[in-house]
């Protein structure tokens, strides 16, 4: 349970005042639903009111807080002008300006010959002084409580500055003195203040650098989370290695038969993560490894692999896609290469139906089918292996940990090993995927061609479409992404169905459509066209970024490139030169360039090492919006920044591996302020796996 001195942060945040009905979806919004998640809303910003000048000396621009005599006021007989308030000191005069005001309010704020304390933006209209909607009016005997630096925090439509900052510090005043969860010894040598206090300092900027992820104060609160996350990763990989596993060893035939058809001999770095995944299969302990790949680095070779060694054990192994087209992709391409080889294999999607669905399970339960290629259908209750010994998932980030659970639980302590197209950096593999050892294949296969990236504004699209033709002409045949589906009011950007209509003009009907709300089975007829012999063109929405694999294809054009994320781009651009004909790749982009969108372009075209792309990409957009790392598989952090805070990561690694060696159920004095941590962050799975939890 979690413990009693903590339940106050976990009140809905409807509790504090400035949350009311109409602004609690929007505090929602921004920080989330409890009182905890205003706690790691930190400012972002900060307006400094200790500037306190006589009126004479008070320049426009600036910020001042002013000690005034309230002289007249002066209503407007007209609702659309403002009403001002006169007022001055003894060096001179300046104007408050309110529109909509109501006078009765005024009059109350501002009693004609009272002094008041008044804090805002000074601005000079015409030869007039002036200051529209003073941030703060108060009585003289409160100037020192105006006269602060003021932490100013992100907001969104629905809640204003006053009531989110109202609501921040009542949830401070609710957070308790907590026991100290970090070692001692790191705390000192970091010079850093207790939980409570580090949380207090981080609300109440002194100075812009007092706003950086270095900040003392901000690198402690950082660490703490760090903390509680690779606390916890280490609790779930104890639990899910700690049931006994199996030991699956082949004799080598089929992966040796395989090896021998393949028009290519293994990299080095293809066989050394081959031969790490059949040292784990063959452990009594269950594996749990990311095997991580550049585009074109021959995954999928891999995979198969080790899917053959349980296959020589006389067990079965299962590959999960995230969508249709890929799995689909995957049953090709094993297809082909287990071709001769006396595996059976099947397919099984959403999409299959009625006998033929019965006929694939039947087989399956009773083990005729050796590996099993298909989407989330394959966790499904009703599937049912004969004996399931490992279990593949590819594109983990696009799956939640509990999906590949589910699948990885359709057989006795099976083993997992999931995939991922997209090179994620060091930092991310340790906070999403600490609860696995990690694989990495580095570099290209041998024979594909390279790859040219070049970028040119969307004026020249004229001459995009020239080159295209051309290039058809030739015998290439060419992808067209485009960031929408269809044209949007509020943004414009060239949407697929438009450009599609748009390129069947200038070119016949030998260009295809796919995108993400057409039905699986129209998807599968465009992408078959295109791998075929039924098109040349192929516009698409970011559905062809992972996976689809056209040999013949060389050409890859990227509408409004600077909407895209340079992870992304590296992966569309993957997506030609994967024959022996070199590539192109052309990133159109709307002028101006922002600064972020040029630095991405110029990456891309300096290097084709996803792994470094990937590490670059952290840097400019951050861990939250990288990968679409939003969804399930990826940690969400409120107050670690994995771009500037990767060597606490590290450290918080390795003080946890301490920690357990020490005191592996947490019931030391500073385990139970660990246990205090993990239900702090909200990592209270986690907890359910110490014994005494």
């Amino acid at each position: 349970m979690r413990p009693a001195i903590l339940n106050p942060l976990f009140a809905k945040a409807t509790v504090l005042p400035g949350v009311g009905t109409r602004t609690a979806a929007a505090v929602e919004h921004l920080a989330g639903p409890l009182v905890v998640h205003l706690l790691w809303h930190l400012p972002s910003g900060l307006i400094d009111r200790r500037h306190a000048p006589k009126v004479a000396e008070a320049e426009a621009g600036t910020t001042a807080t002013l000690t005034l005599r309230i002289d007249r006021h002066r209503p407007s007989p007209d609702r659309r002008r403002p009403t001002k308030v006169l007022c001055s000191d003894e060096t001179g005069f300046i104007t408050l300006v309110f529109f909509h005001a109501r006078g009765d309010w005024l009059q109350r704020s501002l009693p004609e010959g009272s002094v008041r304390v008044v804090s805002g933006r000074v601005e000079r209209y015409g030869d007039e002084l002036q200051m529209a909607h003073p941030d703060h009016i108060a009585p003289l005997d409160e100037r020192d409580s105006v006269q602060t630096v003021e932490p100013v925090y992100p907001l969104t439509a629905g809640i204003t500055a006053k009531p989110m900052t109202r609501a921040v510090r009542a949830a401070l005043a609710k957070a308790p003195a907590l026991p100290e969860w970090i070692e001692p010894r790191l705390v000192e040598a970091r010079h850093w203040s207790a939980w409570k206090d580090a949380l207090a300092t981080a609300h109440a900027p002194e100075s812009t650098a007092d706003l950086e992820p270095d900040a003392l104060a901000r690198s402690r609160l950082a660490y703490d989370e760090l903390l509680a996350n690779q606390l916890a990763l280490a609790l779930v990989r104890r639990s899910a290695r700690g049931g006994r596993g199996r030991a699956v060893a082949g004799d080598g035939r089929l992966r040796a038969k395989v090896e021998a058809a393949l028009p290519f001999r293994l990299t080095g770095s293809q066989r050394q993560a081959a031969d790490e995944i059949a040292a784990d299969l063959a452990r009594e302990r269950r594996m749990l490894r990311l095997l991580q790949g550049d585009v074109g680095s021959g995954k999928t070779v891999v995979a198969l692999l080790a899917m053959l060694v349980a296959v020589e054990a006389g067990a079965q192994a299962a590959l999960m896609a995230p969508t249709e087209l890929l799995a689909q992709q995957h049953g090709a391409t094993l297809g082909g290469l287990l071709e001769g080889s006396g595996v059976s294999f099947a397919l099984l999607t959403g999409r299959d139906k009625g006998r033929e669905r019965e006929a694939t399970l039947t087989a399956l339960a009773a083990g005729e089918i050796d590996i099993l290629v298909g989407t989330h259908a394959l966790f499904q209750k009703g599937v049912d292996f004969h004996d399931l010994a490992l279990a593949v998932v590819d594109e983990q980030h696009r799956f939640g940990v509990h999906q590949r659970m589910m699948l990885a639980r359709k057989g006795p302590a099976a083993d997992l090993l999931v995939m991922t197209a997209t090179p994620i950096p060091r930092s991310l593999v340790l906070t999403a995927y600490g609860d696995m050892d990690v694989s990495r294949i580095e570099g290209r296969l041998p024979g594909r061609g390279a790859v040219a990236t070049r970028a040119m504004p969307l004026e020249r699209l004229d001459e995009v479409a020239a080159a295209v033709g051309r290039a058809r002409a030739a015998g290439a045949k060419v992808y067209w992404v485009c960031p929408l589906v269809e044209e949007s009011e509020t943004v414009d950007l060239a949407a697929a169905t438009d450009r599609h209509e748009g390129l069947r003009q200038a070119f016949g009907e030998r260009v295809a459509l796919v995108h993400g709300r057409m039905k699986a089975a129209e998807k599968d007829a465009a992408m078959a066209a295109f791998a075929g012999d039924g098109a040349d063109i192929l516009v698409a929405t970011t559905v062809v970024e992972v996976g689809v694999d056209v040999p013949a294809a060389t050409v890859m054009i990227v509408e409004h490139a600077e909407r895209f994320g340079l992870a992304q781009l590296h992966q569309l651009r993957g997506r030609v030169g994967r024959g022996e004909k070199p590539g192109t790749c052309l990133l159109l982009y709307a002028a101006p360039l922002g600064e972020t969108a040029r630095a991405r372009i110029a990456i891309l075209r300096e290097t084709d090492d996803g792994f470094r792309i990937a590490e670059e990409d952290l840097r400019l957009r951050g861990a939250g919006e990288l990968l679409g790392t939003r969804q399930s598989g990826m940690p969400e952090f409120h107050l670690a920044d994995l771009a500037h805070h990767e060597e606490l990561l590290a450290v918080a690694r390795d003080d946890v591996r301490l920690v357990l060696e020490r005191d592996p159920e947490l019931e030391s004095e500073r385990g139970r302020a660990l246990r205090t941590l993990l239900y702090l962050f909200e990592r209270d799975m986690a907890v359910r796996y110490l014994r005494s939890g």
